[in-house]
């Protein structure tokens, strides 16, 4: 899929009409009436939104007589998830490196030694000089 054709596919998915629209037309061919029923917008507004949906490729529009059905075109879809999918393929490798890291260091840590219960550690010493007594001087 050329670039600009993705950009049209992304551009037309950006509306939330647009989507809803492909998502009734995923159940089925529909005429513009029955696409325009569920929106309060006038039918020159769905007409705008179907023609974008069209430049996009994502819509063909027939004519039969006075009903003019609109159906789906999903290879448009189908090339845009294409795209996205080698993304989705990055971030799935970038977390299952990040989830052996994370695998590796409570390896590690679960190997340490700990302590003995009951037992504490000496303190550390001090660099620090012992208190002068005032009453010795």
């Amino acid at each position: 899929m050329t670039a600009d054709k993705l950009s049209a596919t992304f551009a037309a998915l950006a509306d939330p009409t647009r989507r809803a629209i492909l998502g009734r037309l995923a159940k089925g061919q529909s005429s513009v009436t029955e696409l325009a029923s569920p929106f309060k917008m006038t039918m020159p507004a769905i007409s705008k939104h179907l023609k974008v949906l069209e430049k996009a490729g994502l819509i063909e529009r027939g004519r039969d007589a006075q009903w003019r059905p609109c159906r789906l075109k999903a290879k448009p879809l189908a090339e845009a998830a294409g795209w996205i999918d080698q993304y989705r393929q990055f971030w799935e490798e970038s977390f299952d490196r990040l989830d052996a890291y994370l695998q590796e260091i409570q390896r590690q840590e679960a190997d340490a030694t700990p302590e003995p219960a009951g037992e504490t550690a000496a303190a550390p010493p001090t660099d620090a000089p012992e208190p002068i007594d005032d009453r010795q001087l």
